[in-house]
């Protein structure tokens, strides 16, 4: 509490003291009553703004919390303030069957409701629009309630003794629901809510015992504004400035209790009674023969009234309710549905899983014999051989090399987890790509033509793996030319978000890049042997795919996704001129 609350909370307190003394001092007075009002005025009028300031501090449900208190304290203080006006400026006495009572009698409606908030467990959207409409029914049942049993007397049939005695025991009950709301509050918190809760229930519990008490005053004639019999009730209107100064504005911690489904049934079950009891009430009307009939036709026109409001709202209900309803259906079936993909891809996932482990296994076995293939296809490589000899001799190599580079991209592809990814060069994996497989297309006279593509952005992946990928595609390129083939095209370049790498052979020299340019693709071809490149791929975000061009070159087409802060800078490298073709040495 800063300095500014105490000081606040000092001087309420000092005029709660100095009003004490002159109730207890005083005689009865016009003086003594105008300084009542004006003081019990005062004490309101502060607990307003105490309440309001939290209100204007506190966010979401805590702050229609308080905008609920300060609505219920507000009709107080309206309704203290006539009174004032009655006995000060017009001096003379509030009558008997006051019009201003009725605002009296609804200032516990708003701050019963602040309660039935319950701003202290957690709630959906859901369940608070339901409780806005439940709320909304037993308002509407309070209302009936007053224009069943107070306003006949009132207006219909005038009997000041009849409206005092209905007007006190509807405000009875009414005081009493709002203690039981509190109580149930208090005991069902802790902590930060329990004091709060607590607080309210001691201030209202204090306010009926002294409305109680100065009632029976009045009844035996012994009651004036200012005496002893306003004390309690001073004291619960001060009281209402210790609780807005002493409570924090900020949002309180929920509680920590768990929140059954309970209280949200009962909620409904009391508007269902409410409906429900409005027949009884008509059938007490039409049996009750001591009222005047002029009643009785009053009390089932209210009856009617209340009724077709009630009905309506719960028409409301019930709608919102098959809505929510509805909603939950679809969410649920479309939750079973992703559960049973999720089930398949988890099952699929485990057989890839088995198979990634038998490949990895199988790969790992196959390595040394295949080892020791190659070390002797090298060795009779470097005997002396005749040249058909020497062209089978380089055909075993070839196809060892070939084996060697499938099995490493099983492997590579049936490791578990992803590999670590650096920033790379493509240009650079494809020189590298091209040194390895040299004992493979040297023999066989191959002529390998690079186009790189200048300045070529950076690409995010594994070297290694990316190495195999490029020369499990070399490889097979040159597994599948055939004698008129002696070209081994390599070509890399920007289109879009990616980088390109494209490879194909060929019996004369061609401009892939330019085909692609010019919109020459025709169709995609069947792209059987790179499923694990694809695999590789797909990890680092791109793909593999066989391209027919207009000329009847069937192209690989690899891309991959360039590294996004350096792409603006060499997106112009699509239309660059390719360089002069210039065969490996």
């Amino acid at each position: 509490m800063n300095t500014r609350s105490k000081v606040w909370l000092a001087t309420v307190l000092a005029v709660l003291c100095a009003f004490i003394i002159a109730a207890l001092v005083l005689p009865q007075s016009f003086l003594l009553s105008a300084l009542t009002d004006l003081i019990e005025a005062l004490f309101l009028a502060s607990g307003v703004a105490a309440f309001a300031r939290l209100a204007m501090r506190s966010h979401g449900r805590m702050r229609l919390f308080w905008s609920l208190m300060v609505c219920g304290l507000s009709f107080w203080l309206t309704y203290q303030l006539l009174w004032s006006y009655y006995e000060i400026v017009l001096r003379r006495e509030v009558p008997e069957m006051f019009a201003g009572d009725v605002i009296l009698f609804l200032n516990l409606v708003p701050m019963m409701a602040a309660i039935a908030l319950r701003p202290h467990v957690s709630r959906n959207d859901y369940a608070a629009r339901l409780g806005r409409l439940d709320f909304a029914l037993l308002l509407v049942w309070w209302l009936y309630l007053y224009a069943l049993v107070v306003i006949p007397w009132q207006y219909v049939v005038p009997d000041a003794t009849a409206y005092d005695r209905n007007l006190n025991n509807a405000y009875t009950v009414e005081k009493l629901a709002f203690l039981l709301g509190l109580a149930a509050c208090w005991i069902g918190t802790k902590g930060y809510w329990r004091r709060l809760y607590l607080s309210l229930f001691a201030m209202s519990l204090t306010y009926s015992a002294g409305s109680l008490v100065a009632n029976w005053a009045i009844a035996r004639k012994a009651y004036y504004s200012g005496s002893f019999y306003d004390i309690p009730l001073a004291c619960a209107m001060a009281w209402l400035t210790w609780i807005g100064l002493r409570t924090e504005a900020g949002q309180p911690e929920l509680s920590s209790r768990e929140v059954s489904t309970g209280y949200g049934v009962w909620i409904a079950r009391c508007g269902m009674i409410a409906v429900f009891s409005l027949p009884l009430f008509a059938a007490w009307t039409i049996s009750d023969a001591m009222v005047p009939a002029r009643i009785r036709v009053f009390r089932l026109l209210a009856t009617f009234l209340a009724a077709f409001i009630m009905g309506v709202m719960v028409f409301l209900r019930q709608y919102r309710l098959d809505y929510e309803l509805v909603r939950m259906l679809n969410y649920s079936q479309e939750s079973f549905e992703n559960l049973k993909r999720l089930q398949a891809q988890i099952l699929q996932s485990e057989k890839l899983t088995s198979i990634g482990q038998l490949v990895g296994g199988a790969a790992h076995e196959l390595n040394n014999p295949i080892t020791a293939m190659l070390g002797y296809s090298d060795l009779l490589m470097n005997t002396r051989l005749s040249p058909q000899q020497q062209s089978l001799a380089a055909r075993i190599g070839q196809d060892v090399r070939r084996t060697k580079s499938l099995v490493a991209s099983l492997v590579s592809f049936a490791r578990e987890g992803p590999a670590a990814k650096t920033p790379l060069d493509l240009n650079t994996l494809v020189r590298t790509a091209v040194k390895l497989t040299q004992p493979q297309w040297e023999p066989l006279n191959l002529i390998i033509q690079s186009d790189l593509a200048p300045e070529l952005p950076k690409i995010l992946g594994n070297a290694n793996q990316l190495l195999q990928v490029c020369l499990q595609l070399i490889a097979n390129d040159i597994q599948a030319m055939g004698e008129e083939k002696k070209f081994l095209q390599l070509c890399t370049a920007v289109r879009g978000e990616a980088c390109l790498l494209l490879i194909a052979s060929s019996h004369s020299p061609s401009t892939l890049v330019a085909n692609i340019e010019a919109g020459n693709e025709e169709t995609a071809a069947d792209a059987q042997g790179l499923s694990a490149c694809q695999g590789i791929l797909q990890e680092h975000g791109g793909q593999v795919s066989r391209v027919k061009l207009q000329d009847s070159t069937v192209m690989v087409r690899v891309e991959l996704p360039a590294m996004p802060s350096v792409l603006g800078a060499n997106s112009s490298a699509t239309a660059a001129v390719l360089r002069q073709a210039r065969p490996f040495a």
